[in-house]
């Protein structure tokens, strides 16, 4: 089964490539005079005392414009539809500049903005937590109360590293619960209407998937198809669910092709399993989206428990919100009581990248949540969040409207940017302390995450470090290109037509110009 594996410690030859490719990008970076952070007024853009600027003339500036311009027009979709600017790291000096000041969706690239104001406000060092209290005594291993589980917002927390905490507070003595495990999803405070201008999630789209203050792999079920040697496959679900039947109706006849379906009916909860396979399927997985989410999570944590050799007597419930309410909850003397155990979530970078190299939509969100503030200790509102990156965009020297950011991730359209503005806050991190984690996250031209199959063979591959944008009516790339003259360009590309697919081609054009001919 799949357990969200983290990305390989032994690097193979793609990855020492990369890493060849961010050392030159790095070293680029290093003959900039450093600023010290990403709050970076107007001046700090521009080029430090004693380091040469690299603006282009008005002649070699009006080609360059003309070039980069008739690229994006030989889509064949109006010029209208694109929003482009690029320019040098330390100069503002456009090399292009396309509808500049026109608002325009960002799509994925919106996440540019969130892992910009993540490692700014919330630090390198920043994890999320969840907390397991003890409401009882612990006597010989049993816990004469209730298991008190809070849900810190951790977007990745896998069925993998449930399994190695809970074996930990069993380690830590404790054996059986003879109450309830109860799960406070205290971390986030969100309504229905946060999710107005968001689409709904189902099975068609896993990544549409909402955020949770407690979510298990996401909140997502998977169930893996192998070949066996009898007469039916093998289905195994991730994560485990306490109480769920599995009726497996896969058998091996040939083909590859299964489906899936949950129902909860007089029969009792069971999971549908039908097709047929052949043992030249290999594994293969099918991802649902559950239609209740909070039933799905107790099942599984139940199952998980259960899975860990743990003893429950009780069962899995949910703790309603109370007013008032507090993270770290209160003892009977009425003080507050200290966690019995913590789990740690990776530390922010990590989260980054694999954030910004699949386009992870919900581990976005989330970290857009924990920009509310006096997270964790208060509960994150959206409201609160927002307001706090409007603050943070406004330090940037960024005016009213010149990026909208709603979520974080780029599902909303109410996401947009100005070219020119999302630029500049890519020239801004280029001299903030942060530059080399926010690097190390963006995807590689022709190497790796959502960049891998493009761009593969031309001056590109290697030398821009772009996050991508996708929606059915947008297309975009923001991040840094090196050009062959050694010079490194801060890039806002953005397409937004009901055919934005079309331009695809054009924006890697420009992107390979820039690093072959700049």
């Amino acid at each position: 089964m799949r357990h969200f594996a983290r990305s390989p410690s032994h690097p193979g030859t793609a990855d020492i490539a990369r890493r060849a490719a961010l050392r030159r990008l790095l070293a680029a970076g290093a003959s900039v005079a450093g600023v010290t952070s990403l709050v970076s007024p107007l001046a700090r853009a521009l080029p430090a005392p004693g380091v040469a600027g690299h603006g282009l003339g008005p002649a070699r500036r009006a080609t360059a414009e003309q070039t980069g311009e008739g690229l994006l027009r030989a889509s064949g979709l109006p010029l209208a539809s694109f929003g482009a600017f690029v320019r040098p790291v330390d100069s503002e000096t456009p090399l292009v500049a396309v509808n500049a000041e026109a608002t325009y969706a960002m799509a994925s690239t919106t996440k540019v903005v969130t892992s910009l104001a993540a490692l700014d406000l919330l630090g390198v060092n920043f994890r999320w937590r969840t907390f397991a209290f003890l409401r009882g005594s612990l006597v010989e291993g049993t816990l004469l109360g209730d298991l008190l589980i809070v849900g810190g917002g951790d977007a990745r927390l896998t069925s993998a590293e449930l399994r190695i905490w809970f074996a930990q507070l069993r380690a830590q003595g404790l054996k059986r619960i003879a109450g309830n495990i109860v799960l406070d999803r205290y971390a986030f405070d969100l309504s229905e209407g946060d999710f107005a201008n968001t689409p709904p999630p189902n099975t068609g789209r896993a990544y549409h998937v909402r955020p949770d203050a407690f979510a298990i792999d996401e909140g997502l079920l998977h169930v893996g198809i192998d070949a066996a040697r009898g007469a039916k496959a093998a289905v195994v679900l991730e994560p485990p669910l306490a109480g769920v039947r599995i009726v497996n109706k896969v058998s091996m006849r040939g083909g590859c092709a299964a489906t899936a379906r949950m129902a909860d009916d007089a029969a009792g909860a069971h999971l549908d399993v039908t097709g047929s396979w052949s043992t030249a399927c290999g594994h293969r997985e099918l991802v649902l989206v559950p239609e209740a989410p909070a039933v799905f999570t107790t099942r599984a944590l139940a199952g998980l428990w259960a899975e860990a050799g743990g003893s429950l007597s009780g069962t899995v419930v949910e703790r309603a919100r109370q007013v008032g309410a507090t993270l770290i909850p209160t003892g009977a003397d009425g003080r507050q009581q200290l966690p019995w155990a913590v789990h740690l979530s990776q530390p922010l970078p990590v989260v980054l990248h694999d954030m910004n190299k699949s386009s992870n939509n919900v581990t976005a969100r989330h970290l857009m949540l924990a920009l509310s503030r006096g997270f964790p200790l208060r509960a994150a509102t959206l409201p609160d969040a927002q307001a706090r990156m409007h603050e943070w965009l406004a330090r940037q020297g960024l005016a009213a409207g010149d990026v909208l950011v709603e979520n974080g991730s780029g599902l909303s359209r109410g996401e947009r940017a100005k070219p020119r503005a999302l630029a500049r806050l890519l020239a801004n991190a280029w001299h903030a302390p942060q530059l080399r984690e926010f690097l190390l996250s963006l995807p590689v031209a022709g190497m790796d995450g959502t960049l891998q199959h493009r761009m593969q063979g031309t001056a590109a591959e290697g030398h821009a470090f772009l996050k991508t944008g996708t929606l059915l009516d947008t297309r975009a790339l923001a991040g840094y290109v090196q050009a062959a003259s050694g010079k490194m360009y801060a890039v806002a590309l953005m397409v937004n037509h009901p055919d934005a697919a079309r331009a695809t081609p054009a924006l890697d054009r420009v992107i390979e110009w820039i690093a072959k001919s700049c």
